[in-house]
């Protein structure tokens, strides 16, 4: 009996509060999270790869299941990004990442909201291999930035969160496989 409640208590879905789940790359996220109120469903899971090396997993909550990344980014709805390390990364190469995503995706956006992007920047810190990001929009609130479990800041307003989530769901994501995997192609 104490063996089974151990392993409810260790397994991924307990640690993000959701059911059990899909995996990729050997990176498992759970079906649904709560966030405040809402339940998300994971919409899809794609891996990012840098010349053929697997950087991360990435996993996109919802309130219900889309494939359209148009009306995802422009939806008022709370949403969420964990993006799931399977290789260490540091702080420089995550922050050129997104400035190089960002100017991709959305340079005007980039431009009008450097201070945003700069806050962003400041709460990120380097991951190790198994270390997460999580990015979770909340209307009314703003998108808040979570590393390795800690919340760092909270940027209000929902231009911020159509820019972050344009990383992935822009027309320019970080490669096309991720994208189609995120919005469960």
């Amino acid at each position: 009996m104490f063996l089974i409640f151990c392993l409810a208590v260790a397994s991924p879905a307990n640690l993000y509060g959701g059911s059990l789940a899909s995996s990729l790359a050997n990176v498992t996220l759970p079906d649904t999270v709560q966030v405040g109120d809402k339940t998300l469903v994971l919409n899809g899971l794609g891996l990012r790869t840098k010349y053929m090396v697997k950087v991360y997993v990435a996993g996109l909550y919802l309130p219900q299941k889309s494939s359209d990344p148009a009306s995802i980014l422009k939806q008022d709805v709370t949403k969420r990004i964990v993006m799931h390390f399977v290789r260490d990364v540091s702080k420089s190469q995550l922050t050129d990442g997104f400035t190089e995503s960002f100017t991709s995706n959305t340079p005007d956006a980039a431009k009008a909201l450097k201070s945003d992007i700069d806050r962003f920047f400041g709460a990120l810190d380097s991951v190790k291999d198994g270390g997460e990001l999580i990015f979770t929009y909340v209307p009314g609130t703003g998108t808040s930035v979570s590393v390795g479990g800690s919340e760092k800041v909270t940027i209000a307003g929902p231009a911020f969160s159509e820019l972050l989530f344009s990383v992935w769901l822009g027309p320019k994501p970080p490669n096309a496989a991720l994208k189609k995997g995120i919005l469960g192609e």
